[in-house]
């Protein structure tokens, strides 16, 4: 059953489905509630299953300001609450990842399930340094050569060029929210989960490592890694079967 609400001036859309304890399915940057659809049929044989648009995805509005994690994470609260949501299975593929954490390490669930999960700033090479003290040299350059709004053009489209899919492909809004939450690191957060969590990863992830996933379980208290070989970031894609069996077994134990 397709769904929508208001909170805090914003309409949030969100699927129900299924029978039992309740469960929230949360995608990654990019995408939203049909991304993950499969993990919402084998959710549902189970749980009664909400799976959520963010604000800024899918058919849901954008935030008003250039919210950070803990914002989506409120936002998130709010919903729980109004919908009389209490306790329930979190499950976050990448940035959704990124809520999950935050939301169990101060509200009580039941299990928590991380996805190819965000969370870990990522180590930079002095490369990525000598780029970004560069373009912001080359920013200021422009505004001398060309003034204030031709700079701000330019800037633009040089970002457009340089920057990630999910950059380029975001609007102006979207794109200085992701350039907030990226750099959020939520390591401090970790042991103060005390749900278990069960970390799924491809092993072939290049968006948020193997090696991240390892590093949560070592922080996350009940955590408990499980990895696929030959697959990305997007694992409950890449290896749809064995990933539902590994995600009904957690969520019947």
């Amino acid at each position: 059953m397709s769904d929508s609400l208001e909170i805090d001036g914003i309409k949030f859309h969100y699927e129900v489905s299924g029978k039992g304890a309740p469960m929230i399915i949360m995608h990654g940057w990019g995408c939203d509630s049909s991304t993950v659809s499969s993990i919402t049929r084998v959710a549902e044989k189970t749980h009664r299953v909400y799976t959520i648009d963010f604000p800024g995805f899918g058919k849901s509005d954008e935030p008003q300001s250039v919210w950070g994690v803990d914002d989506y994470t409120k936002f998130l609260e709010k919903f729980s609450k109004q919908e009389n949501i209490s306790n329930p299975v979190l499950l976050g593929h990448s940035f959704g990842g990124r809520v999950g954490i935050v939301y169990a390490s101060r509200n009580e669930v039941s299990k928590l399930i991380l996805v190819d999960a965000a969370g870990i700033k990522p180590k930079r090479k002095i490369s990525y340094y000598l780029k970004v003290y560069s373009f912001k040299a080359s920013k200021f350059i422009m505004k001398v050569l060309y003034g204030q709004e031709e700079a701000k053009r330019r800037t633009e489209e040089a970002r457009k060029k340089s920057g990630s899919s999910d950059y380029r492909n975001a609007s102006p809004m979207m794109r200085a929210i992701l350039s907030k939450v990226v750099n959020e690191d939520l390591k401090h957060l970790m042991p103060l989960i005390k749900a278990p969590t069960l970390l799924i990863w491809g092993e072939n992830d290049t968006a948020t490592p193997l090696a991240d996933g390892k590093m949560m379980e070592s922080l996350i208290p009940e955590g408990a890694l499980v990895s696929f070989p030959g697959c990305g970031h997007y694992s409950f894609l890449d290896n749809p079967r064995q990933f539902a069996a590994v995600l009904e077994s957690f969520l019947k134990s």
